[in-house]
């Protein structure tokens, strides 16, 4: 397997999830009766990001993972979304290019060396930044934006957040 079939379909998937998330959230907010764009700044603690940053860096990451690993430039995304509304469209603006990838466009990324923009003169080999950076700091944001969404009242259950299986029968 390629590093485009570990990553891309995953990524996919949970930013899928992540919208969906976004769609609990507004009719949790409607049931009881607040602006739903009130969950676009909640956040878990003083010192973190809100959820719009949470949602955009797990989009960033996303992007930059497909990007970097397919040796092409990503698409630029100013960070103005302030309702949910924008936060979908950023998500589905972050889906439309992951679809542009394929296999092909990965072919030797797991001994490219990828830069890493905020660590001057470094960085990691394709595999290594995928599995010890990239990764992790996706996973990082979107359990956070879940954890936000949960915090504030909104019924997303683990599933919500595993998402649909490739079950086969035994």
């Amino acid at each position: 397997m390629s590093l485009h079939d570990y990553a891309i379909p995953q990524l996919k998937k949970c930013l899928a999830n992540l919208d969906k998330w976004l769609d609990k959230g507004t009719a949790f907010a409607k049931t009881k009766a607040f602006e739903p764009n009130v969950l676009a700044n909640a956040r878990l603690a003083p010192d973190m990001y809100p959820l719009v940053r949470q949602v955009q860096s797990a989009c960033d990451t996303a992007k930059f993972i497909g990007a970097r690993l397919a040796n092409k430039e990503a698409p630029k995304h100013p960070d103005t979304e302030t309702t949910i509304e924008e936060l979908h469209a950023r998500i589905r603006s972050v889906l439309a290019y992951l679809d542009t990838l394929n296999p092909a466009d990965f072919a030797g990324a797991e001994q490219r060396t990828v830069k890493i923009n905020f660590m001057e003169g470094k960085g990691l080999i394709g595999a290594d930044y995928l599995f010890e950076f990239a990764l992790p700091n996706f996973y990082f944001h979107l359990t956070t934006a879940y954890a936000i969404l949960r915090h504030n009242g909104v019924e997303l259950g683990k599933m919500d957040y595993i998402g649909s299986l490739n079950l086969r029968d035994l």
